[in-house]
């Protein structure tokens, strides 16, 4: 497929905000393509590269390019010559790396390389995201949406599933299975105000303490166990202390939900800065790992000895998980079978008073008749925090002052629209350390779009999580709103900015 296509069809979705239409154009799009082309349009469309961030932003891209009379370039030999860029390194590839980026600019026509230019900067916003996506492959292919969600979800990857539809139509679903060695998206949980609302929604249920750890998902075949991200990438490597203690359960083939945590010798978990660099260290991991061990804590079985507990209840996942985990390595809990019952519901509440005391986040509340809703922000999961907090993306922010001269340091905060941009709520530097305002200065440089000598502006790659007391009204910002006594509390380094909170989000707390 010609890359003058795909830039055609983003200026189109781009100008279109009916969802019906925004599908039509992509399915029209995805049946010109061929199997290996789709896997790179797709992300492509979303404003993501397959290679991830190459470094390249508008300094590297330099001065103007004449443009190309006519269309040559193709996606797959566009992406080729991306993995080509990714893989330059030592001295003097800054330089090769311009020259080659010059040179496939020079290759393309004006619209082409406007595509490119947003797409290496991380600007194409036309609300082209995964789910779109998914109903436009679906109604290329002739496949029913239900029956091609449920292969993303087993086959963690929107990209895998077109490629395998477009090659062989509506019976390739039938090959997405749950698999031991191949991660599947995880569930995730919507937030209610306080226990006693949460029961009320969800009927009997138990209540699980929230950890202030990092999410993964354990897979063991026979001796060889690995382990994923929440965005799943393999990080078995990284892990041992885990690897060694999941070989250590009974059984063969398995799949685990879970997280890991760094805990003090007096069981409260250390800080959560502490367990995000472990997980995230390459480097000396048997030195990380003594001096941080981290211990694996679960919470749900999505696969036992090759059957698929998915679709069935909560009650019978954790039966399944509690013959295999010890329970020194699963999550406390407490049950509310009937919500009625005001015994249960006071021991609820008083089981979020403990788990705040030992020093963890909150609880999340579970339908005991709930399935695994893999990929999703399941319903039937709510988490109950003690303070508001928000997933948020960092717009941009400003050179500190004082102390913090040489810093970036305000943040300028977005919550996510459904085009695919970001409405501002407001600005913080409360609840910064030292390190972190280190970290952020080199991180954001590196995201730099724009300095006008106060303001940084960067690509919208990074989300914060964000503690806050209410929302207020105000003028200042498009959205209307703004948060009261923002203070950051951690970045999300295992989120995607496509994970963080929306403005419909934020809305619907007014109140």
């Amino acid at each position: 497929m010609l890359l003058a296509r795909l830039a055609h069809v983003s200026l189109q979705v781009a100008a279109t905000s009916g969802r019906n239409r925004k599908v039509a154009l992509l399915a029209e799009l995805f049946r010109d393509a061929g199997p290996d082309d789709v896997p790179i349009v797709i992300p492509y469309l979303a404003g993501r590269l397959p290679q991830g961030r190459l470094g390249i932003g508008w300094r590297t891209l330099g001065d103007p390019v004449p443009p190309a009379a006519a269309p040559t370039l193709t996606v797959t030999g566009v992406d080729a010559e991306f993995t080509a860029l990714g893989a330059l390194s030592g001295t003097g590839s800054r330089a090769v790396r311009r020259e080659r980026l010059r040179a496939l600019l020079g290759a393309a026509t004006a619209d082409e390389q406007h595509f490119l230019r947003a797409l290496l900067t991380g600007e194409v916003r036309q609300g082209a995201l995964d789910a779109v996506a998914l109903d436009a492959l679906a109604r290329a292919a002739g496949a029913p949406p239900a029956e091609v969600r449920r292969a993303v979800m087993l086959a963690g990857s929107l990209q895998d599933v077109a490629r395998g539809l477009l090659a062989d139509g509506p019976d390739a679903l039938a090959t997405f299975r749950l698999t031991v060695g191949r991660p599947v998206q995880p569930m995730l949980a919507h937030t209610a105000r306080s226990v006693t609302e949460a029961v009320e929604r969800l009927g009997p249920c138990a209540v699980e303490e929230k950890l202030d750890g990092i999410r993964v998902q354990v897979h063991r075949d026979g001796s060889r166990v690995r382990a994923y991200t929440r965005t799943l990438d393999d990080i078995t490597e990284r892990l041992p202390d885990v690897v060694n203690a999941v070989a250590g359960f009974p059984g063969e083939r398995f799949i685990l939900d879970g997280e890991v945590i760094a805990l003090g010798d007096d069981g409260r978990p250390r800080p959560f800065q502490e367990t995000a660099a472990r997980v995230g260290s390459r480097r000396d991991v048997p030195g990380a790992a003594a001096n941080v061990p981290l211990v694996p804590v679960f919470f749900d079985a999505l696969s036992v000895d090759d059957e698929a507990l998915l679709d069935l209840p909560f009650t019978a996942r954790h039966a399944a998980l509690a013959r295999l985990v010890p329970e020194t390595l699963r999550v406390r809990r407490t049950l509310v079978p009937d919500p009625d019952d005001e015994a249960a519901r006071l021991a609820a509440d008083t089981f979020l008073a403990d788990t705040l005391e030992r020093g963890h986040e909150g609880v999340v509340v579970k339908g005991l008749g709930a399935p695994y809703s893999a990929g999703r922000r399941g319903a039937s999961w709510l988490k109950v925090k003690p303070v508001h907090t928000l997933d948020l993306v960092v717009l941009a922010a400003e050179w500190g002052h004082g102390r913090r001269t040489g810093k970036l340091s305000n943040l300028h905060l977005g919550a996510r629209l459904p085009d695919g941009s970001y409405a501002m709520l407001g600005k913080t530097f409360k609840g910064l350390t030292d390190t972190m305002l280190s970290r952020q200065t080199e991180r954001l440089g590196e995201l730099a779009t724009g300095d006008d000598g106060f303001v940084v502006t960067v690509r919208p790659e990074l989300v914060v999580e964000i503690a806050y007391d209410g929302l207020q009204r105000s003028t200042r910002y498009p959205a209307g709103v703004t948060l009261r006594f923002a203070r950051v509390l951690r970045y999300r380094e295992d989120k995607r900015p496509q994970e963080a909170d929306t403005l419909e989000t934020v809305l619907s707390r007014q109140g």
